[in-house]
């Protein structure tokens, strides 16, 4: 599976900055920049082994554009207050019989809750569709950040696992939510998150990671 931009850190500062506005629109051919930016960033990509190529991006683009044209995928970027700034992506795909969540914020825009609130509201949507059933997460054990996330939106921890991800092997922790209408708060409370879930080694450590 190609290499995508991974979970950054939303860290909380001492002195958080000031909240900004959030919307989240599809993925457009127009977001090479942003991608550029997000997946060539040495923070960024620091829980994904590291920046990409800059060669490689374009055609990720390409590809995610026709995920999100056939329906396989979700991929939305993350846009701040009344701008067209891209802050960051949160991706839902399915792979191996499971769908998986991944986030990242860039760094200027960390520390202000924005990967947390884009996720609850992608997980609302995937409750009101209905298509994906158990969400999972897979972020590297540690990335205290998206783990932290994974908690505080109602993800159940299964445990942890290796996970390959371009190539390497990361020490991720396994978590995974029950987005249904019956499920309190969007948490996984009550659900059987075993099936599936043993043989799963697709997906980024924490990454934000649509199909090859």
């Amino acid at each position: 599976m190609d290499a995508s931009p991974g979970a950054v850190p939303d860290d909380v500062p001492t002195a958080a900055p000031p909240a900004v506005g959030m919307r989240l629109r599809d993925v457009q051919p127009g977001d090479l920049d942003a991608y550029v930016r997000m997946r060539c960033d040495p923070a960024v990509m620091a829980e994904l082994g590291g920046p990409q190529p800059r060669e490689r991006v374009p055609a990720q683009l390409r590809r995610d554009l026709e995920t999100v044209r056939d329906g396989s995928a979700w991929i939305k970027m993350i846009i701040t207050g009344d701008s067209a700034q891209v802050a960051g992506t949160v991706t839902v795909y399915s792979h191996g019989g499971l769908s998986e969540i991944g986030w990242m914020v860039v760094p200027e825009f960390q520390g202000r809750g924005l990967a947390g609130r884009a996720v609850r509201a992608v997980l609302a949507l995937a409750r009101a569709d209905g298509r994906w059933g158990l969400i999972h997460a897979f972020p590297a054990t540690t990335n205290a950040a998206s783990n932290a996330i994974c908690r505080s939106v109602g993800f159940v921890l299964v445990g942890e696992e290796q996970t390959e991800f371009a190539g390497r092997l990361f020490r991720t922790n396994h978590w995974v939510v029950d987005p249904s209408p019956g499920a309190a708060d969007s948490s996984a409370g009550g659900v059987d998150p075993s099936p599936g879930a043993a043989d799963s080694s697709a997906g980024g450590p924490g990454g934000d990671v649509p199909p090859a």
